[in-house]
């Protein structure tokens, strides 16, 4: 998918949504729930928010490589094994919040004031054209997922 002005201003706006929608979806709720499974093959909040922030931090670097240098060859670097590594889904909820907020707000940072031209900049990811906006564009679809199925954990 080609980049847009349309396009981009909508991917600017889901991801801001992401790191205001996290705390109000969980609120209420004390840490021992959100690290509580509530099925056998069902994720806890706190393992979706660790999965929501590996991706970020995966992704999030893709983006400032493709930016930094010109068509840079990057590992397809595996989300989940990221996240199993931090252990980010042991830590307190508070605590992963935070880190993805504050994280959040560095990419929009360079995102609100990428040229248009930015958007376009590609990289190799395990051998295939990757640009600025699909990275982005697949980290915002990515992320209203799991805050779906975040929504669907409140009502088990």
């Amino acid at each position: 998918m080609k980049a847009t002005p349309d396009k981009i201003q909508e991917v600017l706006r889901v991801l801001s949504n992401t790191s205001r929608q996290l705390p109000a979806l969980i609120a209420g709720f004390d840490d021992a729930y959100l690290h509580t499974k509530l099925g056998k093959n069902i994720w806890s909040v706190a393992e979706i928010l660790a999965h929501l922030r590996a991706c970020a931090d995966v992704w999030t670097f893709s983006i400032y490589a493709i930016l930094t240098e010109d068509l840079p060859i990057l590992p397809d670097i595996n989300e989940r094994k990221w996240a199993k590594i931090t252990s980010y889904a042991n830590l307190p909820i508070a605590l992963c919040l935070q880190a993805f907020t504050l994280q959040r707000e560095e990419l929009m940072r360079v995102l609100d004031d990428l040229p248009f031209d930015g958007w376009e900049r590609q990289a190799l990811i395990f051998e295939r054209k990757h640009s600025v906006f699909s990275q982005v564009r697949r980290m915002a679809l990515h992320e209203q997922e799991h805050l779906e199925q975040i929504r669907q954990l409140k009502h088990l």
